[in-house]
């Protein structure tokens, strides 16, 4: 089965697997022979100290040593040290059968970037009885599976299966970064983005074959898995409730400006309009954040670059931003002063809230908007600065 050159290399994440390894190593040697393949098997040993090291080697797995914890950690390490051209991924545990790898094989053979295992019948799947916990099999996969879907154009039909196979050539254009669980929700989201050909396989799902609990904490995993993919749509998270707010507070903003509204006996006048500036203000403050958080997710290797991003960096520069925001926050400053010399001729004395209180809400907003376009286009800058200088982005 040790070739110099294997075509598939069947990874495994282990942290104290002795009583289900050996049988996983078994299968996965099974499934290699099925297929037809050369292949080798992988344990990424994340410092197993129940034998689980002793057990790999003996049943002619290569083992590699990963110091950092965590099952993202875990599986990086081992598809880097992985010689084959083809990686398979799955846990040691026995619930998922590694003598069936063939389809995946398959799939990738035929141009497949990720083929995704699918364990849910609405993919063809198929769960044994006892092997997923009612909130998994009923709340958290559905409900994430849809909103991967959703967000990314996830064609699969199971988000969080931990059987599937890619392409090394694809886990190296991915860059993986995540350290935990929310590496397998990592891995789908980037071949999403990135164009990548997604497959899909039914399998059937079994019964956990060790004694002791599993690592996976459900709440828990399942909020970092649910915050990772938001993370990764600032557009959904930011951009579009920030739109909202924004039209919808500057409407009335503007209207109210010009007057109280009358609706039957309800009636709208300066409470509202500081509430409507409020909700305004929100609105853009979190479309700023929105750009932050692309901008930043970009830097960071996340997300990949676009063409809006591109066209911002060259439209958008740090001097159109000063003198835009500039030109706002002193438009604000001009409001207030009138109001001012308004309180002036009147001896700064009382003042009829209804002659004022406009004026002085709508210089406020104003300078507001515009102190936060300047630090904005501060930050935006600041953001953009090597990509601008040593790289281009596209």
């Amino acid at each position: 089965m040790r070739t110099s050159s294997p075509e598939v290399t069947v990874i495994m994440p282990c942290l104290n697997e002795a009583e289900t390894l050996a049988g996983c190593i078994a299968a996965a040697r099974a499934g290699l022979a099925a297929a037809g393949v050369a292949g080798e098997i992988v344990i990424a040993d994340n410092g197993s100290t129940d034998g689980s090291v002793e057990i790999a080697t003996t049943h002619g797995a290569r083992v590699v040593s990963v110091s950092e914890r965590g099952y993202g950690n875990a599986l990086r390490t081992g598809m880097e040290a992985a010689r084959g051209r083809f990686l398979v991924m799955g846990d040691a545990d026995l619930s998922y059968d590694f003598s069936g790898i063939a389809p995946f094989i398959e799939r990738l053979r035929g141009g497949a970037d990720l083929v995704m295992g699918c364990r849910m019948p609405s993919g063809g799947g198929r769960i044994e009885p006892g092997a997923m916990p009612w909130k998994h099999r009923w709340l958290g996969n559905p409900v994430l599976t849809f909103i991967g879907r959703f967000l990314f154009n996830c064609p699969a039909h199971d988000f969080h299966c931990g059987l599937r196979a890619l392409t090394k050539d694809a886990f190296l254009a991915m860059d993986l970064r995540t350290s935990g669980m929310e590496f397998a929700s990592e891995m789908v989201i980037k071949a999403s983005l990135r164009g990548m050909t997604i497959a899909e396989v039914p399998i059937t799902l079994h019964p956990d074959g060790r004694s002791r609990a599993p690592h996976l904490r459900s709440w828990r995993d399942g909020w970092r898995h649910l915050r990772f993919m938001m993370l990764f749509s600032p557009r959904w998270l930011l951009f579009y409730p920030g739109l909202a707010a924004l039209v919808v507070g500057g409407g009335f903003f503007l209207r109210l400006l010009a007057g109280p509204i009358r609706v039957s006996h309800v009636y709208f006048d300066l409470n509202t309009l500081e509430i409507a500036g409020l909700v305004f203000l929100f609105g853009y403050q979190t479309i700023l954040f929105a750009c932050f958080a692309r901008i930043f997710a970009f830097t960071r290797g996340f997300l990949p670059a676009n063409h809006s991003l591109s066209r911002a960096f060259g439209f958008f520069t740090l001097e159109k931003g000063l003198v835009g925001g500039g030109l706002v926050l002193v438009a604000g400053f001009v409001v207030i002063l009138f109001a001012l010399i308004g309180w002036a001729d009147a001896g700064f004395g009382n003042l009829d809230p209804l002659d004022t209180t406009r004026t002085v809400i709508a210089g406020r907003t104003l300078a507001s908007v515009g102190a936060q376009t300047i630090l904005f286009s501060l930050i935006f800058s600041y953001l953009g600065v090597d990509d601008k200088s040593g790289g281009q982005l596209s």
